[in-house]
C-alpha cells in the first residue's frame, strides 16, 4: 500500500477539526478567492466600471438613442458640482437598494456599514459619470435659463461697485486710523 505523506497528513487533520472550523476556514478561502478574483478583473480593465459601461450601452437597445445622445453633447460643459450632487442623491437610493443582511459581503456592525456606504458611493458615482437619471442635466439646465432671464442690470453693477468702494474706504479708515477729512485733504 502507497501512501502519500503531505495528502494524508492534511486529510488526518482536517477529519481531526471540528466542523465548524473547516468551514469558516472554507469561506475565508472563497473570500480571498473571490477578492482575488475581483482585483485581478480590476487591474485587466474589467471591472466595476467596464461592467457600467456594458449597464450604459444597454441604454440604446431600449430605444433611449436619443436621451443618451443630448446627454453626452451637454456633459462636457456642465461644472462637476452638478454631477456630484446628483451622486449624493443616488448615493442613498442606491444604499437602499441594497441588500441588507449581506455580513458575509460587507462584515458586520459599523464597518459593514462603512463598506456598504463605499460601495453605494461608488456605484452611484459612475451612475452619475455615465449620465444618472437626468437630476444634474436639469438642475443646469435650469441654472442656465435662470441666469439668461435675469441678464446684466447695468444700474445694479454700478450700486454694487460705489458700495464696495465706500467699504474699502471705510475699511483703509479704520485700518489706518485716518478720519474722512484727512483722506480729502491727501
Amino acid at each position: 500500500m502507497a501512501i502519500s505523506p503531505p495528502s494524508d497528513l492534511v486529510l488526518d487533520v482536517v477529519r481531526a477539526a471540528d466542523p465548524t472550523e473547516v468551514q469558516a476556514a472554507q469561506a475565508k478561502l472563497k473570500a480571498n478567492r473571490a477578492a482575488f478574483a475581483a482585483s485581478s478583473l480590476a487591474d485587466a480593465g474589467k471591472g466595476f466600471g467596464a461592467a457600467m459601461d456594458v449597464i450604459d450601452t444597454s441604454g440604446t437597445r431600449a430605444g433611449l438613442d436619443h436621451v443618451r445622445n443630448s446627454k453626452k453633447t451637454d456633459a462636457a460643459e456642465m461644472p462637476d458640482e452638478y454631477r456630484k450632487f446628483e451622486a449624493s442623491i443616488l448615493s442613498t437610493f442606491v444604499n437602499s437598494m441594497l441588500p441588507n443582511d449581506s455580513e458575509e459581503v460587507y462584515g458586520k456592525g459599523s464597518a459593514g456599514d462603512f463598506w456598504k456606504g463605499m460601495m453605494a458611493e461608488k456605484i452611484s458615482d459612475e451612475m452619475s459619470k455615465s449620465g444618472g437619471i437626468g437630476i444634474a442635466e436639469q438642475m443646469y439646465s435650469q441654472a442656465l435659463d435662470r441666469l439668461q432671464r435675469q441678464g446684466p442690470s447695468a444700474s445694479t453693477d454700478e450700486n454694487e461697485r460705489s458700495r464696495a468702494m465706500s467699504m474699502v474706504d471705510d475699511f483703509q479708515r479704520q485700518v489706518l486710523g485716518i478720519s474722512a477729512t484727512e483722506k480729502k485733504e491727501a
